[in-house]
């Protein structure tokens, strides 16, 4: 049975239709992920949810451990995964409330985030100027569109630091570069997933037009926590919808990432290394 995954707010597995809703602690070579897993049934699919800030939301975008979070995917067999997220707006025709399914992301973290699972004795490089998946882009779009829901397809997500919102200049700037939305998690999601050889899509939930737009509020955390209640209900029904007609991924370039990707010779791989990188690099390194 196909095992998709779903990393959002905690709210997300309360999904009406779930069966045999359990939770999995999982351990990683990598630390801990975010907290359980919640594995349940919906449709006849089997579902794996994992809250990405952790179950009572203590985790900052910069403290969370994504690669732990992937693995911890990756282990339990996942081989779709699709990210919610809370985003700001930087375009006026992209309003609160809308859908974005971004294709592209653009990096202004502080680069502490461990984003790759590569190093300390195995280098690699992937490919990774389409960062997520059209095929679920494409299904995310279609199903958001048919329920009604205002959803543009395509986009590029920026990916700042946080925790702190954006300041004016900063907002203006952004729009400057022809950015579209902004939040704090996804870029690095995308480029584990890629790694994982997992196929990766975003359902960016607009809450707020940023800082920039003269005519409405400054983003706060009461307007975001406000207008994401109401949007969670919408990606609910967008997922529930989308389960029951997953597309098929298993013929994705996605699920190939690595095989030109990984430079270091399998002979040249020392045990300890490769026991660490497990399940990401098994199949290319078998002797």
């Amino acid at each position: 049975m196909k095992k998709i995954g779903i990393i959002g707010g905690s709210g997300l597995y309360d999904i009406e239709g779930i069966d045999n809703l359990t939770k999995k602690t999982v351990s990683t070579p990598l630390g801990d992920p975010s907290g359980d897993y919640h594995i349940g049934s919906l449709n006849g699919v089997e579902v794996v949810f994992l809250p990405r800030h952790g179950a009572k939301h203590k985790i900052l975008p910069g403290e969370i451990n994504y690669r732990a979070n992937i693995y911890g995917f990756k282990s339990l067999g996942v081989e779709d995964i699709l990210s919610v997220s809370a985003v700001g707006s930087l375009k006026e025709n992209i309003a609160p409330m809308d859908m974005v399914i971004p294709d592209q992301f653009f990096d202004r973290t502080n680069g502490l985030r461990r984003s790759t699972f590569f190093g300390g004795g195995i280098a690699a490089h992937i490919s990774f100027a389409e960062p997520v998946c059209p095929i679920l882009a494409k299904a995310l779009y279609e199903t958001s569109s048919s329920l009604g829901i205002t959803t543009h397809q395509g986009g590029t997500y920026l990916n700042m630091e946080g925790p702190a919102f954006s300041t004016k200049a900063e907002s203006r700037v952004y729009r400057s570069w022809g950015m579209d939305i902004i939040g704090m998690t996804n870029l690095v999601e995308a480029k584990l997933a890629r790694e994982a050889e997992i196929c990766y899509a975003t359902l960016a939930m607009v809450t707020d037009y940023d800082c920039w737009h003269e005519s409405h509020e400054h983003v706060t955390l009461e307007t975001v926590v406000q207008y994401l209640s109401k949007n969670i209900k919408n990606a609910k029904n967008i997922l529930k919808t989308l389960i029951a007609k997953l597309p098929d991924t298993s013929k994705c370039s996605c699920k190939e990432a690595l095989k030109t990707a990984i430079f270091t010779k399998p002979e040249n791989i020392d045990k300890k290394c490769a026991d660490k990188m497990g399940l990401i690099i098994e199949k290319y390194i078998k002797k």
